[in-house]
């Protein structure tokens, strides 16, 4: 382990081009990332993955917490991590008519996390925001028409690279910040074919939408000393309507061909009016949430979260926004060590965790808002001779309905995660 933060120095510089490249390329399968920016990714990762995503109060001082820049300060003075996450969706996809099966596997996100001082520490990262990946057939019978043939696709990831810093201004007090830098391309295309007339024109549309730009996240945690090695803490995050660079492209044709005298002839044109990497500004919703957390040290932690962004304030170009409404999201999870520092038993060290959330999505059909219910369970596992953990957890949940023509989503998330401790400035006599 001696030389350990040196290779993960290493590894980060040399990985980073291609985690990048992987962030820009994430898959998904769902119906449901057809509209708005796509599949909004959680704000919680690692650890709390098994815990419902209930972290915006969670300090420990071995793991990181992405979800709240003010939890930075809970690394060991001398202590330097690194982490980083991989994940597995299998899903169902059902409705009235008909369902699929879709698998899909990403990298996640990483980051590191280390003091400055004994009052201050950083931490810096690159995680998914949301994803676009999706197609989609529906055919239609309308009269004196025959048969038409509407073809959804689309695909493209948003990420965002933040810069955290957080300080103890006083004991028990802790706030911070992180500068994220946003960025990501989503592609949509529609097709209308007319499948029994052969005299009218197919019909395609692109759209294209380029994000990039900066903003800043703040959050804060309060630590409540209790007795018998206890604690609660409190914590806030908010951010406030950022707004970034966009760049939007909305190209509409039409294409025919038809025989003439055993000749297939092809006309093709652009429906004005068109847009082509058109800039402005797109402003993303306000962001807030609260958290609570009790801990009795080297044990047990119970947590739990109420999580909101505003997405019916906001306006995306090329139409779409009808659908949005507002995300309110509640979680709730635990983790329990039976003892940490056991010798003779592995599993008494292994660290137990589960959890529940309810969310009602930012999507919204016909007044039918679409909620998704999960539970997870998971485990982390101490890395012998070391504080390292290995994170592994399992989620079930259901998205979604069948009602009022709707897709309904039964899902299985597997997440697998490796938080890699060492300590700064430590002088080994054997290595």
């Amino acid at each position: 382990m001696g030389r350990l933060r040196s290779v993960i120095l290493l590894a980060g510089m040399l990985l980073m081009p291609a985690l990048l490249f992987a962030q820009f390329n994430n898959n998904t399968s769902s119906p449901y990332s057809r509209f708005g920016l796509g599949d909004l990714q959680p704000y919680s990762f690692g650890r709390t993955a098994a815990m419902g995503g209930a972290s915006l109060a969670s300090r420990n001082n071995q793991q990181i917490n992405t979800s709240n820049p003010a939890s930075f300060t809970s690394v060991d003075s001398l202590g330097f991590m690194f982490e980083f996450g991989v994940s597995g969706k299998f899903a169902n996809y059902s409705n009235d008519i008909t369902s699929m099966n879709a698998n899909d596997f990403n990298f996640r996100y990483f980051a590191m996390n280390f003091q400055i001082t004994n009052w201050m520490a950083t931490s810096l990262g690159l995680t998914p925001y949301s994803d676009v990946g999706y197609n989609v057939e529906v055919t239609d019978e309308v009269e004196n028409t025959g048969n038409i043939l509407y073809r959804y696709a689309g695909e493209g990831s948003l990420s965002k690279a933040y810069l955290g810093l957080a300080v103890d201004p006083v004991k028990n007090i802790s706030v911070g910040a992180n500068l994220n830098y946003m960025f990501g391309l989503l592609n949509r295309s529609a097709q209308t074919y007319f499948l029994d007339a052969g005299d009218f024109y197919t019909n395609q549309r692109n759209e294209s939408l380029r994000i990039r730009d900066f903003n800043l996240s703040l959050g804060a945690q309060a630590t409540i000393p209790l007795k018998n090695e206890q604690r609660i803490t409190l914590a806030a995050i908010v951010e406030n309507k950022p707004t970034f660079t966009r760049f939007y492209s909305d190209l509409n044709t039409k294409y025919i061909q038809i025989q003439v005298n055993n000749t297939t002839r092809a006309d093709q044109d652009t429906i004005k009016p068109f847009r082509t990497e058109e800039k402005g500004n797109l402003e993303f919703p306000l962001t807030y949430g609260f958290g609570i957390s009790y801990v009795k040290n080297n044990s047990l932690e119970i947590n739990a979260d109420y999580y909101r962004q505003g997405w019916s304030d906001v306006n995306l170009p090329g139409g779409g926004s009808d659908v949005l409404t507002d995300l309110n999201k509640f979680a709730l999870g635990a983790e329990w060590i039976p003892d940490k520092f056991s010798i003779r038993s592995y599993l008494n060290r292994i660290a137990y965790r589960a959890g529940l959330k309810y969310e009602n999505t930012y999507l919204e059909f016909d007044n039918q808002q679409i909620n998704d219910f999960g539970i997870s369970f998971g485990v982390g596992l101490p890395v012998y001779r070391s504080n390292s953990t290995i994170n592994i957890s399992a989620e079930l949940g259901r998205r979604g309905t069948i009602q009022n023509n709707l897709v309904l989503e039964n899902y299985a998330k597997l997440n697998l995660s490796v938080n890699l401790y060492d300590l700064w400035f430590i002088q080994r006599r054997f290595d």
